[in-house]
């Protein structure tokens, strides 16, 4: 009898053994998982909260030509039978560009000389020896290729932005590292019915010899300036319960989550019209893992 006792109180005392250091395993490792969770540190990078001004633009493409051009006429129509100019040729105002024969089977008559109008540089091919003509078929064209101008078509939802003096970005298949810079100079007072869009002309700002009538143009034309706040990169806006946030950055280390309200974006930048003061650091990569109040290590100086 006394052996069973001393059996049933040794199984106990090994069961409450178990059990106190299974409760302390477990207390302990509690205890060192909330340790990491409170020693843990995120990497963040940070950009200072600072006024800007967001550019907003619109891109088209446009024909590069002189500004002032001329195209010429047969005073009678007819036959070309010789033409004195080629493409890119240089002309003075009474130069002869073409002969025309009109006569016609069973006639003859002297043929009619074709001057240059103005002096100035071939800007279209001209036509053609043997080409049949008539007093609305232009020859050729002569313009200044001192002064070349682009001309751009815009489409309808921007033409409330349209105006003389507004700048451009003219960039060219040629040079395609090169950008030349352009000033609108005309605006259509109607909108194509069939494109459904306005055409502009713009002026270079600078003569250049790279570049030539007849070229293709890429245009970058700045239309509005959206002005007076803090820009952030579009990336850095977390979205929570369908409203926007941002992460700030503490003077402790760690961040504080913010609601703030957006303005205009351009090219991945977005303005901060509330939430956010001057000089503020904001979180701008690392920001998806982060919640509110955690412990950050910023890497904006190294």
């Amino acid at each position: 009898m006394k052996k069973s006792i001393i059996i049933i109180i040794g199984t106990i005392a090994v069961v409450a053994a178990v059990f106190i250091y299974s409760t302390k395993a477990r207390s302990s490792k509690v205890n060192r998982g909330g340790m990491r969770s409170q020693q843990m540190t995120y990497t963040v990078r940070t950009q200072q909260a600072v006024i800007s001004t967001l550019h907003d633009y619109v891109n088209t493409n446009g024909d590069i030509a002189a500004e002032n051009s001329v195209a010429v006429y047969p005073d009678i129509g007819g036959r070309i039978v010789s033409t004195n100019v080629s493409l890119g040729s240089y002309v003075r105002r009474g130069d002869i560009i073409a002969r025309i024969d009109p006569s016609e089977p069973g006639s003859n008559f002297a043929l009619s000389t074709v001057y240059a109008p103005i002096s100035g540089s071939i800007v279209s091919t001209p036509l053609r020896a043997g080409t049949r003509v008539s007093t609305q078929s232009a020859i050729t064209t002569i313009g200044d290729t001192s002064r070349l101008q682009i001309t751009a078509r815009i489409p309808e939802r921007y033409v409330a932005y349209l105006a003389t003096g507004l700048k451009a970005e003219i960039t060219l298949e040629a040079y395609p590292d090169a950008v030349f810079l352009a000033t609108v100079t005309n605006v259509s007072p109607v909108v194509d019915a069939t494109t459904r869009t306005k055409e502009i002309l713009l002026t270079f700002d600078k003569d250049d010899e790279r570049i030539d009538a007849g070229m293709f143009g890429k245009v970058k034309l700045y239309t509005v300036d959206y002005e007076g706040h803090i820009t952030v990169p579009a990336d850095a806006i977390i979205t929570k319960n369908n409203m926007p946030h941002l992460y700030v950055l503490n003077d402790d280390g760690t961040v504080e989550e913010r609601t703030v309200a957006l303005g205009q974006t351009v090219d991945e930048l977005v303005q901060i019209t509330s939430g956010i003061r001057v000089g503020e650091k904001i979180v701008v990569e690392g920001e998806r893992v982060l919640s509110d109040g955690v412990k950050v290590n910023d890497l904006t100086n190294y």
